[in-house]
């Protein structure tokens, strides 16, 4: 049982060199206080985490090229007005000049996001690489005979699990905080034939905790009224969209249907039309826009 203590030890500081508190000074906001250490943890989500982490880092890249690209277009300009301009310069800035500084702290803003959400990504690979080696080395102490050292092994394993877990947990939390807005728009339901002057719907969109429902109704010239048109969802990690649509007859409230819709897609720059099935045969559809 030494070769597998030597591992226990090694292991051990290594968990204690790379823990996520040591190394960063994360400090969760009041939004994710249930992620402070000691409260509850749920089973984190790693294969998700590393789906979102690649769709936001594109989306954010995507977001620093266009304003890269604007920025040389504004400095070109800036160059051609000097160069054939006779007035003297003036000590204070034009209006272009003012717009190319706004643009470049807005870059410099995306560079630290950016920074911000690899720095913890790579935290929280570091933490799942240690709570698998946890994993194997407890399996591997189950195998071997029983013994007073290999049990008080097995006990410290259990530990460092759910330290890493905790953390992973806790940094899932901090990622969240830099996942931005989605600003849903409502565009109205497709029905064809199916949509007749005077029918009233209720849209139900869900995103996690959070809730949009809205009414409404069409019209004798097929256009639709909408009580609400926009709403602002904060992404997470886990949720996806549910929507379900319910027709109003009355008193009572019929299904239409209901679906769900993962958020992957929407972590870019261009706004991304949702048009779903409401009903199996696609009779119904609903269409809302996204933009992050």
């Amino acid at each position: 049982c030494i070769f597998p203590v030597f591992l226990f030890s090694f292991y051990r500081k290594s968990l204690s060199r790379s823990s996520v508190r040591s190394r960063m000074s994360l400090k969760p906001p009041k939004a994710y206080n249930s992620l402070q250490k000691g409260a509850l943890i749920w089973d984190p989500k790693p294969l998700q985490v590393k789906k979102i982490f690649e769709a936001l880092k594109k989306g954010l890249n995507e977001y620093l090229e266009a304003h890269q690209a604007e920025l040389d277009y504004l400095s070109g300009r800036h160059k051609d007005t000097k160069r054939n301009s006779r007035l003297p310069p003036s000590l204070s800035l034009s209006p272009l000049q003012k717009q190319i500084r706004s643009v470049e702290r807005y870059i410099r803003k995306l560079e630290f996001h950016i920074s911000k959400v690899e720095e913890l990504y790579e935290a929280y690979c570091i933490q799942c690489r240690l709570r698998d080696g946890a994993t194997n080395m407890k399996h591997a102490f189950s195998l071997s005979p029983s013994t007073k050292a290999s049990r008080e092994s097995l006990v410290e394993l259990y530990k460092n699990f759910q330290e890493c877990t905790e953390d992973m947990c806790f940094i899932e939390g901090a990622l969240e905080v830099h996942l931005g807005e989605f600003h849903v728009k409502m565009k109205g339901l497709v029905g064809f034939a199916r949509l007749c002057p005077g029918d009233q719907y209720e849209v139900f969109v869900r995103l996690g905790r959070q809730k949009w429902r809205l009414k409404g109704k069409i019209e004798t010239d097929d256009s639709q009224t909408w009580d609400e048109e926009e709403k602002i969802f904060i992404p997470n990690l886990h949720e996806k969209f549910e929507i379900k649509v319910t027709e109003l007859r009355g008193l009572a409230t019929i299904l239409v249907g209901v679906v769900t819709c993962d958020t992957i897609n929407f972590f870019t720059t261009k706004p991304q039309a949702i048009i779903v099935d409401i009903t199996e045969l696609g009779t119904i559809k609903l269409q809302l826009e996204v933009l992050w």
